[in-house]
């Protein structure tokens, strides 16, 4: 398949898409509402991306978790999140709901997970992640499907090299099929 080839579901369907980001506004509303920091729902964001290995929503997703706050060495450890303590107990609660929504693993262990993130959490919170893994879910494969690029960013000044020039601004990854995941 060449370049020319590509079909981007987004822009087959925009009715599709524009309804699909109405939900992520939707979701990104009830989360606020329900207390939760921008940086916890890009941790999760960022893991489900992981697991469906959507490398647009990953790139998009890492920036929007910095901006948040989210450290360089959490994002660095986040696959092996259960294997550190870095994550305190509502980030624990939210990456497991991720995983347990996006694997979809066998009930007993499906239920097991969920009830100790259910513990965390009040309904409001619990329900917001939910729908927020299954958001960005639907963002992972309108990308994947899509073949969504990574375009490199323009680098800031101090971190060109000498005399190279910054990337075209239309090549950004804001820039590429639909804007936003």
């Amino acid at each position: 398949m060449t370049a020319s080839d590509r079909f981007y579901l987004d822009k087959a369907d925009p009715g599709s898409w524009r309804a699909l980001n109405g939900l992520a506004r939707k979701v990104a509303a009830a989360a606020e509402d329900a207390g939760l920091s921008r940086a916890l729902v890009e941790l999760l964001n960022i893991r489900v991306s992981q697991l469906n290995g959507c490398a647009f929503c990953l790139d998009l997703h890492t920036g929007y978790a910095v901006e948040a706050g989210v450290s360089a060495q959490k994002l660095a450890v986040l696959p092996a999140w259960r294997e550190t303590g870095l994550f305190d107990d509502r980030e624990r609660a939210a990456l497991a709901i991720g995983e347990a929504v996006t694997l979809l693993p066998d009930e007993e262990t499906r239920l097991a997970e969920l009830a100790v993130a259910r513990a965390e959490l009040t309904d409001e919170q619990y329900s917001a992640l939910q729908w927020t893994a299954v958001a960005i879910n639907a963002f992972n494969r309108v990308s994947v499907l899509s073949r969504h690029r990574v375009r490199p960013r323009a680098a800031a000044p101090e971190d060109r090299a000498p005399g190279e020039q910054a990337p075209d601004a239309s090549r950004t990854p804001s820039a590429v099929a639909g804007g936003t995941a």
